[in-house]
């Protein structure tokens, strides 16, 4: 079977058919009926002023077939606009990308979040192909453009705000950029400051963010009660997973009002737990830092006698960071991550393995995620749960939890002496510029929102998928938070190269806090190459 793609383009139909559509095409879940294709259908088209999707066949066969072809498409303009005008692409007339074959992406770009299939598969979601388009919404000298930074510090927030003035007005020759100080909060409560590449030249070269942050503070009327009264049409936000939901308020609320406002969100989080895209910027940098903390523990503990290092990384939910940095090492001895639940006592506990490890080695090192045995410290100290402005929960701080656990085992049962050395480099590692691989990918996530703000696009976040740039519904990257599979071939590198055990059984394990689902899953597993 042969498909091809029309979202923009005219063809010369036999037969056509009309079904209404929703931003996605068509959804296992859907109450539309799947349409089954044959060879020489043209699918889908979409118009973007009546959001339909027209199906055409070539031959005048019914259909007979079914691709499985999903495309999870990002809110236009035009959507609510029907009669807004459009304008050829400033950068027909670039210099710079004057040596570029294909200036423009073609509206039968899209990008497929599985790349991995069998044959006979179906094709499966697919996003619309990050870039410039050959037609823009909006003139460059009636765009008002704003910035704004929500929630935690991480490497590389500099870069972005630096890489958005720097790419409308290099790119698109806007001169009008504000940037919005202290977060949300910041639309109401704080004042502007305005946005040139001179303001913001060398910012990239700091950490934490230029504009100032802050959790919370998301009132949705308020906001873009604001956006309408300094008559900003451009609205480009970098926060983390609760920052994307309140992005997304705003854009529902700016199209319930009907207002030429373009909304793109930026996804931050330096945990790499956002979904869809391959990962967050700040992780490599956050990875490559954590290094050096993790080198320090291990000078430590091999200078003295059964020494042993506990090093505390970030992650709330996810234990991407202590995981990937436990594999650049090599010298961890234990990861603990909040996806795989550990005990301490018993036969197959930490305490058996660590006794173990100093027996062999004499000294030993254990990275663990902040997010990891939250449960089990919590029972231990028992502790009430807190959230912050986020409406995160307050974490305890695992890591000089388990350091006392550790010692006063060792010190009182066991009557071994210990050289305990705890390492908390959290904040430094925020704090810090963005590394050269950051700044990169920093530059094509600001540029690619930039291109999709100027082509109408809004309610979308950017990042990459299988290593391409796409425009992503913001629900998607909210909806749910990336975690560590520990079903996956990764996970199982990192236990083939620490040689520790998976804590998930045993007679000190902690039954209450173990979810049966993993544990059917780990039981189960099946890795046939590492």
């Amino acid at each position: 079977m042969e498909a091809s793609i029309s979202f923009l383009g005219s063809t010369k139909p036999n037969l056509s058919f009309l079904i209404p559509s929703s931003n996605v095409l068509h959804r296992r879940d859907s109450p539309l009926p799947a349409l089954k294709l044959k060879k020489g259908l043209v699918l889908p088209r979409i118009s973007h002023r009546n959001r339909l999707i027209r199906a055409q066949c070539s031959d005048g066969l019914g259909p007979e077939e079914d691709d499985g072809f999903v495309l999870e498409d990002v809110p236009h303009l035009t959507k609510f606009l029907p009669d807004l005008p459009s304008y050829p692409n400033p950068l027909k007339e670039s210099q710079a990308y004057a040596i570029v074959k294909r200036t423009f992406v073609s509206s039968e770009d899209v990008v497929a979040q599985n790349i991995v299939v069998q044959k006979g598969s179906k094709r499966g979601v697919h996003f619309r192909r990050a870039g410039p388009r050959e037609r823009v919404y909006f003139r460059s000298d009636e765009v008002k453009a704003c910035i704004v930074t929500c929630g935690g510090l991480c490497p590389g927030i500099n870069t972005v705000i630096r890489e958005i003035v720097c790419g409308l007005n290099n790119m698109y020759g806007v001169n009008n950029i504000l940037g919005i100080q202290g977060g949300y909060k910041g639309f109401y409560s704080k004042n502007t400051m305005t946005l040139t590449p001179k303001v913001v030249n060398d910012i990239h070269k700091r950490g934490g963010t230029f504009l100032q942050t802050s959790r919370g503070g998301h009132d949705t009327a308020k906001i873009v009660d604001n956006i309408q009264d300094r008559g900003i049409n451009q609205v480009y936000i970098i926060g983390g997973d609760g920052t994307q939901k309140g992005a997304e308020k705003i854009y529902q609320e700016v199209e319930r009002r009907g207002l030429q406002v373009a909304v793109s969100g930026i996804p931050k989080t330096i945990d790499n737990d956002i979904a869809v895209i391959d990962k967050s910027f700040g992780f490599d940098t956050a990875v490559e830092e954590a290094q050096r903390a993790i080198n320090a523990a291990h000078v430590e503990v091999e200078s003295v006698e059964n020494g042993v290092g506990i090093v505390k990384l970030m992650g709330r939910y996810s234990g991407f960071i202590a995981m990937i940095a436990t594999l650049a090492n090599r010298d961890v001895d234990c990861c603990l991550i909040p996806e795989s639940p550990f005990f301490l006592e018993g036969k197959g506990g930490l305490f058996e393995f660590i006794e173990q490890r100093l027996k062999e080695n004499r000294h030993m090192v254990i990275v663990i995620a902040e997010g990891a045995g939250q449960d089990y410290v919590a029972q231990s100290m028992r502790a009430s749960e807190t959230k912050d402005a986020s409406g995160n929960r307050l974490l305890l701080d695992v890591g000089l939890w388990l350091t006392q656990q550790i010692k006063d085992h060792f010190t009182n049962v066991l009557k071994m002496t210990i050289n305990m050395k705890y390492i908390d480099p959290t904040y430094m590692i925020r704090a810090i510029p963005s590394n050269a691989s950051d700044n990169v990918y920093c530059t094509l996530l600001a540029q690619s929102a930039v291109h999709g703000a100027m082509a109408g696009y809004s309610g979308f976040t950017v990042g990459p998928v299988n290593s391409r740039h796409a425009y992503i519904p913001i629900s998607r990257v909210a909806e749910v938070t990336n975690t560590v599979n520990l079903t996956d071939r990764m996970w199982a590198r990192l236990l083939a190269s620490t040689n520790q055990p998976s804590f998930l059984k045993g007679e000190g394990a902690l039954q209450n806090v173990i979810d049966m689902e993993t544990q059917e899953k780990i039981d189960n597993m099946k890795i046939s190459s590492i």
